[in-house]
């Protein structure tokens, strides 16, 4: 990270993605969205089958899928309930189960 700070000129104290039209305040959302589309075109992928929120959801389901705990993704999401978290990466019986087979006592 300091490497990279250091080869585009910026510090600790800079954003290390600023806006492009204010590089004292960070990149905005629809400039990050902008940058993921282009991205995914590079590849030769679909920009209207990935997006932000997939990048997001996907990262949360690695971890969880990782570590089986919901509770971290909860915080990491910034879910205030536990059932959103729940929902919002699709866990079942089948994940739970799976969990509960991987521990013993």
């Amino acid at each position: 990270m300091f490497a990279w700070l250091e080869l585009r000129g910026g510090s600790i104290e800079n954003y290390v993605f600023p806006s492009r039209i204010d590089h004292s305040r960070h990149l905005s959302t629809r400039q990050y969205a902008r940058l993921v589309d282009e991205g995914v075109e590079a590849i030769g992928l679909r920009p209207e089958e990935y997006d932000t929120h997939s990048l997001r959801r996907t990262k949360a389901s690695i971890i969880y899928k990782a570590t089986g705990n919901i509770r971290a993704i909860q915080i990491l999401l910034g879910h205030s309930k536990i059932e959103n978290t729940v929902r919002y990466l699709g866990v079942d019986i089948e994940d739970a189960l799976t969990l509960a087979e991987k521990t013993e006592i």
